[in-house]
Parts: C-alpha cells; sequence; structure tokens
C-alpha cells in the first residue's frame, strides 16, 4: 500500500481544487463536480479562491450554465446545469434505513412504521406535482403538507405550524425537477423542464459523486464520503467503486482514484495565502483532523451555527476571519492563532480586497486583534 504524508495530501487537495488560482473559467471548475455550497455569499469567495478574476455570478439561475439548487444534505449548491440529472440520481438514499437517517431526525416515520423509501418518494412527488410554477417557499411547504401524509409532518415551534419535514421538502427538490432562483429570500423554488425524475438510487450516478469526492478531498475513506452526502455508510460500502487504490495516510487506509496516485505521490505543501469563505469546499472534508491537527481549534472553525471564515497559508489554517459590512466600506477581523510574519500579513490584505470585489463593497479594513 502506497505510504503519503499529511503534507502531499493537504499539496494534493489544494491542487486538485484549483486553490492556487490557475482556473481562468468559471465553468470549468474543478470543485463544480461536486458543486460548492452557497450560502450567503460562500460560491461567490469559494469561486475567487480558485479564479484569476474576481468573478459574477452571472449564468446563474434558471436556463442558465449554472444552477442553483438544494442537493448535498439537503444545503443549497451551485452546480453545472448539465449534472443535475444524474446528480438527482445520486442523491436519492439507498436504503429504507439510508432514507430515515437523511430526513427523519425525530424518528417521527420510525415510530409511525413507514418505510423509509416510500416516504422519500412520497415527499418528491408530492413536490413535483405541487411546484409547476415559480413558487415562494412557505406556499410550496403549505401546498405539500397539504399533499403528503401526517407521517412525514411535523410541528415547528418557530412557524407553529405544522408542515412537512424540512429536509424531505429540501432533498426531494431536486429528484423533482426543482430548483431554485438565486438571490431569493425565502427562496423561490422553479420547476426545471425536462428535468429527469428518478424512482430510485442510481448506483453509477452514486459511484460518480463518490470519485468526485476521492478526486478533490481524497484520499478518503468511505466514511469521510458518507458523512460528506449525509449517507449511511454500509449502504454507500454496497456501490463503493471497485477501481479506486488504497493508500496509507500516516497509519490511516483510505482510496484514491488511481489516476490521481501519480499527483499525490509528487504534492507538496503549496505556497499561498487565502481568505477561505466558512463553506469553502476545502473545508468541507470530513477528515477535520487531517486539516486541523489541533482539536481544540475544532470548536472555532466548525460550531453549529455562525462559522468564520478562515486563513489559508502555506496549506495551514492559521487564523479566522469575519466581515462586517459598514455604510461606507467593509471591516474584516482577523484573528491569527499565532503571530505571523509582515508579509503574510500583506497578502492577507490584499486578499481582504478580493473579498470587498467579491461584496461589492467601495472599501475594505482589515483590523487584525493582535495588534
Amino acid at each position: 500500500m502506497p505510504q503519503v504524508r499529511r503534507e502531499q495530501v493537504i499539496g494534493y487537495r489544494v491542487g486538485a481544487q484549483g486553490l492556487l488560482r490557475d482556473g481562468s473559467s468559471l465553468g470549468k471548475l474543478a470543485v463544480l463536480d461536486f458543486g460548492v455550497q452557497d450560502s450567503g455569499d460562500s460560491a461567490r469567495l469559494a469561486f475567487d479562491a480558485r479564479l484569476r478574476r474576481t468573478p459574477s455570478l452571472r449564468g446563474v439561475g434558471p436556463g442558465e450554465p449554472l444552477a442553483l439548487a438544494w442537493t448535498l444534505r439537503g444545503a443549497p449548491h451551485l452546480h453545472r446545469r448539465t449534472d443535475l440529472d444524474w446528480l438527482a440520481a445520486a442523491l436519492w438514499p439507498l436504503s429504507d434505513a439510508d432514507a430515515l437517517g437523511r430526513v427523519d431526525a425525530g424518528s417521527t416515520m420510525k415510530k409511525a412504521g413507514m418505510a423509509g423509501l416510500a416516504g422519500f418518494a412520497a415527499g418528491a412527488e408530492a413536490m413535483r406535482k405541487v411546484v409547476t410554477a415559480p413558487m415562494g417557499k412557505g406556499a410550496a411547504s403549505t401546498a405539500v403538507t397539504a399533499a403528503t401524509p401526517d407521517t412525514l409532518h411535523r410541528y415547528c415551534r418557530s412557524c407553529q405550524a405544522t408542515h412537512v419535514f424540512e429536509l424531505i421538502f429540501r432533498m426531494g427538490s431536486l429528484p423533482a425537477g426543482i430548483e431554485l432562483e438565486p438571490g431569493t429570500a425565502p427562496p423561490v423554488l422553479v420547476p426545471r423542464p425536462g428535468a429527469a425524475v428518478p424512482t430510485s438510487a442510481d448506483p453509477a450516478a452514486v459511484q460518480r459523486l463518490i470519485r468526485a469526492y476521492v478526486t478533490l478531498l481524497g484520499p478518503a475513506t468511505q466514511g469521510d464520503v458518507a458523512g460528506y452526502l449525509g449517507a449511511r455508510r454500509a449502504d454507500l460500502a454496497s456501490v463503493w467503486p471497485d477501481d479506486l487504490v488504497e493508500v496509507d495516510v500516516e497509519g490511516r487506509p483510505a482510496w484514491l482514484p488511481p489516476e490521481q496516485l501519480a499527483a499525490l505521490r509528487k504534492a507538496k505543501a503549496p505556497r499561498l495565502v487565502r481568505l477561505l469563505g466558512a463553506f469553502d469546499p476545502y473545508l468541507q472534508a470530513r477528515d477535520r483532523l487531517l486539516i486541523v491537527p489541533d482539536k481544540a481549534v475544532h470548536k472555532v472553525l466548525w460550531p453549529i451555527l455562525g462559522r468564520p471564515g478562515v486563513l489559508f497559508v502555506d496549506g495551514e489554517v492559521v487564523g479566522t476571519w469575519r466581515p462586517k459590512s459598514g455604510k461606507a466600506r467593509l471591516e474584516i477581523t482577523v484573528d491569527p492563532f499565532a503571530p505571523l510574519p509582515p508579509a503574510v500579513r500583506r497578502e492577507a490584505e490584499r486578499e481582504a480586497e478580493r473579498v470587498a470585489a467579491v461584496r461589492e463593497a467601495p472599501d475594505v479594513r482589515v483590523r487584525w486583534t493582535d495588534a
């Protein structure tokens, strides 16, 4: 079994994901192979970290080359429009237990004796029938609730109403042929003309998604990929591609496509400074101890709510950053974990100017907490 060091894995991922900023075309970015989470401005920040020029998001939305949809773990992601059909089949649960684990956090379906796949299918079918024209989330949720059995409903304290499970609503939308209108809050759901409507998982599509993960965030274990997809590990193992190669990452067995092995072996620690957004694809890897060996820092980087951005220097997470918009300027507060050389600070401040361009702020000020 080939043996590789942590530094090689980090260098490989940085290169595979385009963080060397060698990309010139938004649609060709490798990270779109598994989608880029778009919570707030996270997608534009991720694209900016990989493109030579700060990108606009023209070309995103119904009928455009890029589409916004609820996909992985029910979160909004940007994908190539040409990927939506196979992705819908890849995200369909693999078994009743897998479906329950993905959408039934309160075990309502399980307690009522409803099979997980049947519940998931009922939710997706109701969404397909209900959303036949652009429709706000609230109206769509009300209509889908009326069209689904009580076993798929839960009382929501914040809404003070009973409605369909949020994750069935979100995760059933892509199989129902639904995307999201960018820039809408609350979200507007839009039917996608000619969308394929899967009724079960397609093993080949699941394998395609697995390969995308282990290519961009590999070497990775089955547990890593299952966590990223929100899938049940035992079910994912049943469709695991048999052509992946196993490598040893400092005593931890993990998997990689064979055609990427040479790049992994040659990879070195990168030389760069980036202000990565809170939901950047690099930070979505499930082997967080490899990304940041100091476990005590994990609660700072990955809290349940309010994740910060990350100061990423030469392959290491060396601090966090948070933006605050004012009337005249954007203020970015950078909190380094340890003292940094002046050259790194200067480069981080140049990166802050790019963040300001992404947020369309006329001016930016960087405040260092250790200044």
